[in-house]
């Protein structure tokens, strides 16, 4: 039976690991944290699961709020697996100390936010190995069915072709993703801490969303695939920038009337604060070039988080945008270089076996391009996705390992995420 533990939940993915009843987990989670407006709002989304009227979960939350709450989790160990999503400046020591006393660990991204920190991020995979526990982070957009089926269609070579190498300046993979500080979580407006702000505590963007869009490269180019960070990828340009919010739109976000004092360095006019809140890398995977570029605006005017994703091959390009022509819904094209209909006819016929593992997946003419028509039924959301980390992670605890490949791929993006914001702050 697995018996969680969460640590100093300050960010709300924590809540979203529990939003449903997985078999094999003890109802009873214990969690130890800082009395506060983290620990508060974790703990109303958990209520709000529990008394929900469809499906409620039956969660029992034993709470500690010492002030020594992490040694005291580290002595009494009374679960098994360790849930971290919260404020980020610690959350390498906690992964570290937490696999040095024997737990396994179910880690929201980012796992590290500084270049120093990486090799300590490193010694804890090697220490994990040695203890014979389970360290993992909590990739969601490999859950999501666009991103799914994207990755199936580039390694289609009658539809896809051979995958381009791209230059530095013209890659041949572009990944952009846009969030909002502004948003609803579980059909509430979400209250973000005010550390949220400060990328020495939550991390830049190319740390932190950034990862995910670093993590869906290597997923979906080379699946399966131990990639060596010291061998495989080299970061060729960075760069961040920030997203001014005036006061109004911080007291809105975060319900916090003033600037808080660790934020003012990046306050100017005594009334905009210059987060920093975008940041992107250009880098050869494996010699494809690649570009992820992660983004935050205040608050949507349509629609929510946006993704779009560019992947070139030689016969077409498959490209995911979710704009307002998509209903703000991610949506997946087929964009031939040579459209005729020896061409149409291989699509059709590649879109009928992908049909055979995706029942009711379609594809029709959209002008120049053919778009992938997505069943309803797959299309289960973010929250969902959190749950299906969560049972993936549980089959490899039954394994007693994670896939070979795995370790050297979080290696790998974080190493790339890294490099990066080192090579973002040596820029002019």
């Amino acid at each position: 039976m697995v018996k969680l533990i969460t640590l100093d939940p300050g960010h709300f993915h924590a809540a979203l690991v529990q939003k449903s009843m997985s078999p094999g987990i003890d109802s009873t989670v214990y969690v130890f944290a800082p009395a506060g407006q983290g620990l508060n709002a974790h703990l109303n989304l958990i209520k709000g699961y529990n008394e929900r009227a469809e499906a409620p979960t039956h969660w029992y939350e034993v709470v500690d709020t010492s002030t020594d709450y992490f040694d005291k989790m580290l002595a009494e160990k009374p679960g098994n697996v360790v849930v971290l999503a919260g404020n980020n400046k610690q959350k390498t020591d906690y992964i570290s100390r937490s696999i040095d006393a024997g737990l396994n660990v179910l880690a929201d991204k980012p796992m590290v936010i500084t270049p120093a920190a990486f090799p300590q991020l490193e010694q804890a995979f090697k220490n994990a190995e040695q203890k014979k526990v389970l360290l993992y982070d909590i990739m969601t957009e490999r859950s999501e069915i666009t991103n799914m089926l994207q990755k199936e269609l580039v390694h289609q070579p009658a539809l896809f072709g051979e995958l381009q190498k791209g230059t530095k300046d013209a890659p041949a993979v572009t990944i952009e993703s846009v969030h909002f500080y502004y948003k609803n979580v579980s059909g509430k407006t979400l209250v973000r801490p005010t550390w949220f702000f400060d990328a020495a505590q939550q991390g830049d963007a190319i740390a932190d969303v950034g990862v995910h869009l670093i993590d869906i490269a290597q997923w979906a180019l080379f699946p399966e695939t131990a990639i060596d960070h010291t061998k495989d990828v080299n970061v060729v340009a960075a760069r961040n920038w920030p997203t001014p919010l005036t006061k109004s739109q911080f007291t809105s976000i975060t319900q916090q009337p003033e600037f808080p004092g660790f934020l003012q360095q990046l306050v100017v006019k005594d009334t905009i604060l210059n987060t920093r809140g975008n940041g992107e890398v250009t880098y050869s995977l494996k010699g494809v070039f690649v570009k992820v570029i992660a983004r935050w605006e205040y608050k949507a005017v349509e629609g929510g988080d946006t993704h779009y994703a560019l992947m070139k091959g030689s016969l077409a390009s498959l490209e995911i945008r979710q704009g307002k022509e998509e209903g703000y819904k991610p949506t997946l094209y087929i964009r031939p270089v040579k459209n005729d209909a020896a061409y149409e006819a291989s699509v059709n016929t590649v879109i009928s076996e992908v049909a055979a593992k995706y029942p009711g997946v379609a594809v029709e003419k959209a002008g120049k391009d053919y778009k992938v028509v997505i069943p309803e039924k797959y299309k289960d959301g973010h929250e969902a996705h959190f749950s299906q980390v969560l049972q993936r992670y549980l089959d490899y605890l039954k394994t007693g390992s994670l896939p070979a490949w795995e370790v050297p791929c979080m290696l790998s993006k974080y190493y790339t995420a890294t490099t990066a914001l080192k090579l973002a702050a040596e820029q002019p």
